[in-house]
């Protein structure tokens, strides 16, 4: 079921951020938290000596779902401290230039494996991110 869209007035955080040359540059936020040099991995032909877009999107969405999973475990009563959540980002070509896609995994070591699995699946359902790419990229919970 499709994710109702926020308005500007729901907003509660803003980040800001800002690519040079692209793919092959920097990319930097505007509190300067964040000020990286990218480069294509050479899987892709690069040099890869920095990071690149997809690791960035996989550190952020990885973060997201750790956190949408302490949501839904606050509200199941399960105990998820010392939990980790990897999320792997693939690039490849498609019909109409590249796509990417994505495998989330979980680490839930104070959880039995078929609760665990339920947390996941339930914080994948609310995870911004998650909702955010719904329908246009294949994510995978492994």
């Amino acid at each position: 079921m499709p994710s109702s869209p926020i308005s500007r007035s729901d907003v509660l955080y803003t980040a800001v951020a800002t690519a040079e040359n692209g793919r092959d540059g920097r990319v930097a936020t505007d509190d300067g938290k964040l000020d990286v040099v990218v480069n294509p991995p050479k899987e892709m032909g690069g040099n890869g000596a920095g990071t690149n877009p997809e690791q960035l999107f996989a550190a952020g969405y990885s973060a997201c779902f750790q956190g949408a999973l302490g949501v839904v475990a606050r509200q199941e009563g399960a105990d998820v401290s010392g939990s980790t959540v990897t999320a792997k980002v693939g690039i490849g070509r498609n019909e109409d230039g590249f796509g990417i896609i994505v495998e989330i995994s979980a680490n839930i070591p104070n959880v039995e494996e078929s609760a665990a699995r339920e947390l996941i699946e339930k914080a994948h359902q609310v995870c911004p991110y998650s909702k955010a790419i719904r329908g246009n990229i294949t994510v995978t919970l492994a």
